[in-house]
């Protein structure tokens, strides 16, 4: 029997937990070796989509490749390939419905604030279900910067589908795990019938949960703080009236997890490395003049570093993956420092509001055990 040791006074004091997202670097976790899978799809969208002279269809498809990229960082029922499934399929109707309803129509505050809640009911089941609702939600942000009409939204969903199939045929071909992806496919109508036994569970579950007025261990409470921070965030990028302002609800909703150490924690990492990333990239690309193809290059390079930092450190991740966003947008002829710019004061406005958020939620709870401290 192991008893717990008790530090020495010499020892050196723990980090504090508000800042352990930014200076803790785990680089036994890099991998940017077994990342160049990844990367081989956002390559070959871009590049098709330069030689058809789209280069904007090109960008469109990479971020479906890109994201269906990270899924391979998942996993759900042990399979890698399903959290890659379920995130293009996700991003498929995500990304009609955000171009169909558009950043300038109120359902948008709505809908977002609807499908926060629905993500945070999701994070009590397996960490793979969980992001997949993530980027969902996400993707119909980034889609409402775009409003369309019906075709336009289709065919952005299908531009993003297709760099989804993309990634998940030459992933699985090099992983060697082809075969597992033909079982995977094969087995989807039997996870949309488990999904929607286990939504109606999730229904009477949180149904009774607020009967009896006890959620210490539901997700009802993380749930609406999500929902009410996405609504207000969707709000404020709702009356910007600039298309970019998407990155105010979507840092919200990255930054926002159910303690406040991580809240925190999160928030001042994402702040940091925009910040960091958008200085650098601000001052690279007011000193060159990029063709399409060497933006195309700095995106997958950026990319590539994203992958491999993602589990490394995750304010070095953001600086990196808003290099990604910077250079891939620029291939649709919008300026990078504009791009950069946007997204630091973006950032900082969700990060905030995150936090603040959070804050207030505390404070209220304290008064409450005060007050009943004092008539007790």
């Amino acid at each position: 029997m192991s008893s717990t040791p008790v530090p020495s006074p010499s020892a050196a004091p723990s980090p504090p937990p508000y800042l352990t997202d930014s200076y803790i670097f785990h680089w036994d976790r890099r991998s940017f070796r077994a990342d160049l899978i990844f990367v081989l799809p956002i390559a070959l969208c871009l590049t098709v989509g330069i030689l058809i002279h789209h280069p904007s269809a090109g960008m469109i498809a990479a971020g479906g490749a890109m994201t269906a990229g990270f899924g391979a960082k998942q996993s759900i029922d042990d399979s890698r390939l399903l959290p890659m499934i379920f995130v293009t399929l996700g991003m498929t109707f995500a990304a009609f419905l955000g171009v169909f309803i558009g950043h300038g129509n109120l359902l948008l505050v709505f809908v977002t604030a609807l499908w926060g809640f629905g993500y945070g009911m999701l994070t009590t089941r397996e960490a793979g279900y969980s992001w997949v609702g993530q980027q969902c939600v996400v993707t119909f942000l980034v889609a409402s910067a775009f409003p369309a009409s019906f075709e336009a939204a289709a065919a952005r969903a299908l531009l993003i589908f297709a760099g989804g199939v993309i990634q998940l045929l030459i992933s699985s071909l090099l992983l060697r795990l082809f075969r597992q992806l033909r079982t995977n496919l094969m087995q989807i109508a039997r996870y949309v019938r488990d999904e929607e036994l286990a939504f109606r569970a999730a229904l009477r579950n949180a149904a009774q949960t607020v009967r009896e007025g006890s959620f210490v261990h539901s997700a009802i409470p993380y749930s609406l703080r999500l929902a009410v921070t996405l609504g207000l965030s969707t709000e404020i990028y709702h009356r910007l009236h600039f298309s970019s302002g998407y990155w105010i609800p979507m840092t919200a909703l990255l930054v926002l997890k159910p303690s406040v150490a991580d809240t925190a924690s999160r928030a001042v990492a994402r702040v940091l490395g925009t910040l960091a990333g958008a200085i650098l990239l601000s001052f690279c690309l007011a000193h060159i003049s990029a063709a399409p193809a060497e933006l195309a290059v700095l995106t997958v390079l950026f990319a590539w570093l994203s992958y491999g930092t993602l589990n490394v450190n995750y304010a070095l991740f953001t600086l990196f993956i808003t290099g990604y966003i910077v250079f891939l947008l620029s291939l649709n002829s919008v300026p990078g420092p504009v791009i950069a710019e946007r997204r630091a004061i973006c950032t900082v406005i969700g990060g905030s509001l995150a936090l603040f958020v959070r804050l207030i939620v505390i404070f209220r709870r304290r008064r409450l055990l005060m007050r009943s401290g004092i008539t007790a």
